[in-house]
């Protein structure tokens, strides 16, 4: 593990964020993250990060080049804003960001906190609306008032569209035009119920293009249905060039869209660089998988223990010559090292072969077929790949065997 001081140390990142009320990724062709594992992902239910959790996080992620952190919600209460407050006096290089209601007291209570900037977040669907009170015409009024309202006290005022997904497509066009002309610096499209597919963000965010090309457009995409990255990348395609993530998408209910997946589909599916330090995230996403006690599947895609294990001897065969045929993602690249190929069902002689000359057992001299179909026998009887010492008792039976039958042969 990394020392959190080396780690402040070297998070120097150079953030877009401009001027107050406006942001440099205006029209930018790089994607811009905005991490919030620290408010949405702290949401999820049971999580609860300590003072020093949250300090290690911060950290990892300034190593890993993220330019801005949603670090928490103020109105929570004294203990939340210490928190965030000595969050933002550590030096680190990205900036800082409060998430609020649309309420005056939010606002306050995010000055108190000490946060470079603050995120408003109004209802925009009808559903939210009418189970809040609201209705638009509320919206639009306090959407200007609370703007005005925050500008003197923070370097930008980002405004969130909760629900946006849900929202009438006129309606959420004028709003989004209303943040802008207002002062906003950016607007933040949530799929808060995670109901969006590729083509339906693509739509959305193309929609809102047509009548605002230059506000930066923040996409936060929740997983509920599993697209929550397939999303997001949508979303940067069509022109929302600021990406809220979490690191393993740490969230409410079936979570966010996860920074590590999003920044990897963007380099390897896109060609387009994340302008992250990907090799941080093995160590960045165990971290966070330890200190929420939400466990990564073995399964997960980029930082999963499995994913980068083969055991399939069609595909060890061509690995051992080109690890790129079966492998989309250099392990080095994410902070992780080459796993070795598991021995079992679907094994191969190749691999076989290629595991007895790596430790140096004597290949000539044992029917490599033999021990194949015993490891086949083995994996099957115990449902599961055979350990290095199984393996080697199951070799060391067939060796020993054939010594035997040569000697009662010759006698």
């Amino acid at each position: 593990m990394s020392n959190i001081k080396d780690i402040t140390t070297k998070s120097n990142f150079n953030s877009p964020l401009g001027v107050r009320g406006s942001l440099e990724v205006r029209g930018s062709s790089l994607p811009y993250f905005i991490d919030t594992t620290l408010r949405d992902g702290e949401q999820s239910p049971g999580v609860v990060f300590s003072l020093a959790e949250k300090i290690r996080i911060a950290a990892l992620l300034g190593a890993a080049g993220v330019p801005e952190l949603e670090i928490g919600t103020p109105a929570m209460g004294d203990a939340e804003i210490q928190d965030i407050r000595t969050l933002c006096s550590m030096g680190f290089g990205f900036k800082t960001l409060a998430w609020c209601r649309a309420t005056k007291h939010d606002i306050r209570c995010a000055k108190m906190a000490g946060t470079n900037g603050v995120h408003i977040s109004f209802p925009v669907s009808d559903i939210l609306l009418k189970a809040m009170g609201k209705d638009t015409v509320w919206v639009m009024t306090t959407l200007r008032e609370l703007i005005d309202f925050a500008l003197p006290m923070f370097d930008y005022v980002t405004i969130g569209a909760q629900d946006a997904s849900r929202a009438d497509k006129a309606f959420l066009r004028e709003f989004v035009c209303a943040a802008s002309a207002f002062g906003a610096s950016r607007v933040r499209l949530a799929d808060t119920v995670g109901t969006l597919n590729p083509i339906s963000t693509f739509e959305m965010i193309s929609s809102i293009r047509c009548v605002d090309k230059e506000i930066p457009l923040e996409i936060h995409a929740h997983n509920d249905l599993g697209m929550a990255t397939a999303n997001t990348l949508a979303a940067f395609m069509a022109g929302a060039n600021c990406l809220s993530t979490t690191v393993n998408g740490l969230g409410e209910r079936a979570g966010n869209a996860p920074m590590e997946e999003v920044a990897m589909a963007l380099e390897l599916s896109a060609g387009i660089s994340s302008t992250l330090y990907t090799e941080g995230f093995a160590e960045l996403s165990a971290y966070v998988a330890k200190v929420s006690n939400r466990p990564i599947s073995a399964s997960k895609p980029i930082t999963g223990e499995m994913v980068l294990t083969h055991e399939s001897g069609i595909h060890t065969s061509c690995l051992l010559k080109n690890r790129n045929t079966y492998q989309l993602i250099s392990a080095a690249s994410v902070g992780r090292e080459e796993q070795e190929f598991l021995i079992g069902k679907h094994s191969g002689k190749s691999t076989l072969l290629h595991y007895l000359m790596e430790v140096n057992l004597p290949v000539a001299d044992i029917n490599c077929g033999i021990l194949l179909d015993k490891v086949k026998e083995k994996a099957e009887q115990l449902k599961r790949a055979l350990t290095k010492e199984e393996l080697y008792a199951l070799y060391t039976d067939i060796y020993i065997n054939k010594k035997i039958n040569k000697i009662v042969e010759h006698v």
